[in-house]
């Protein structure tokens, strides 16, 4: 295959997840499942937190546009999935794929920088509660907010600046359901070596530093709970941070397991499969984690979910 000349823009191919026609049907199925419980699970929680004053608190506001973030995030992959499984096309633009790599990290940096902001809420609750109040000001929430949307923009703009230089040949396969940058990289006919840089930098500065600032906010977290005497109390602390923390966890963990799974195995199929778990699970498994493990979420889905379906229960 020749190298692309600039007249002529190259043709991605997603080979998705199989290419057996007979499990085309089952993965449109148990993906379509999967991202409408991430978007109405997501939608619920963003619904009952402006809908209930008592829940307009720093902690729910960040809760909130996670909630969002998590439903952006997945609908830069997987709506094109399902769209190429029911056309039974592969086929995404060279724009197309430009546009969903810089959205996809975008929203994934947003989410990173989201929970090291609920961290930093947790730790402010759990170790100045006297003040907390006058640190976590409604201004102070929107400028933190504001910080993270233009870090993450900002911050996806090199890695999908510089695949612009990149050759391609006519037609590229992808052996994935989306067009990941490690992937898309891997397929260049010109050197890469510049992208691999600002693809290492950017990763290590966007991962490294919110998980040191969330690390921190939980070794001060512990240590102030450690020094509160009846066990009441220091249960009490912990479970404000409980449901943050499961998140943290699975975020973290996630993107770990897929590492992991990539430096064990070169095969793409396994990433792929991996790749579920960051791109899809996590962000549907995150209204789960705060509506079964937070009372005031509960009781606020509860109103919200009955006034949505009887008369009765608006009234009320």
């Amino acid at each position: 295959m020749e190298p692309r000349n600039h007249s002529r823009l190259p043709v991605f191919l997603l080979l998705g997840l199989s290419e057996k026609p007979e499990i085309q049907s089952v993965l449109f199925g148990l993906f379509l499942s999967l991202y409408l419980v991430t978007v109405f699970g997501n939608l619920l929680i963003i619904l009952a937190i402006i809908s209930h004053s008592h829940l307009h608190t720093p902690m729910y506001f960040f809760l909130a546009n996670l909630s969002f973030s998590d439903i952006c995030f997945t609908s830069t992959t997987v709506p094109k999935m399902l769209l190429n499984i029911q056309t039974q096309s592969k086929v995404i633009t060279y724009a197309g794929c430009i546009t969903q790599m810089y959205f996809f990290t975008v929203f994934g940096l947003l989410d990173n920088l989201l929970l090291t902001a609920m961290a930093y809420d947790r730790f402010v609750a759990v170790c100045h509660p006297l003040h907390y109040t006058v640190i976590m000001n409604p201004r102070l929430c929107a400028q933190l907010l504001a910080l993270t949307w233009l870090i993450s923009t900002l911050g996806a703009l090199p890695e999908s600046l510089t695949t612009l230089r990149l050759s391609f040949c006519a037609v590229i396969e992808i052996p994935h359901y989306f067009c990941e940058l490690p992937e898309v990289l891997q397929l260049a006919c010109s050197d890469t070596f510049i992208n691999n840089v600002v693809l290492y930098i950017v990763t290590g500065m966007m991962g490294f530093v919110p998980l040191t600032g969330i690390l921190f906010s939980y070794s001060r977290i512990v240590s102030s709970v450690l020094r509160i005497s009846t066990a009441g109390g220091k249960y009490k602390a912990f479970s404000t941070c409980g449901s943050h923390l499961s998140v943290v966890s699975l975020f973290y963990g996630t993107c770990l397991g897929v590492y992991l799974s990539s430096t064990w195995t070169r095969a793409s199929q396994t990433g792929a499969f991996a790749s579920v778990l960051y791109t899809v699970v996590t962000p549907m498994m995150n209204p789960f984690i705060y509506s079964l493990r937070n009372r005031d979420m509960k009781r606020a889905l509860r109103k919200l979910l009955c006034s949505m379906s009887s008369p009765q229960g608006q009234q009320q």
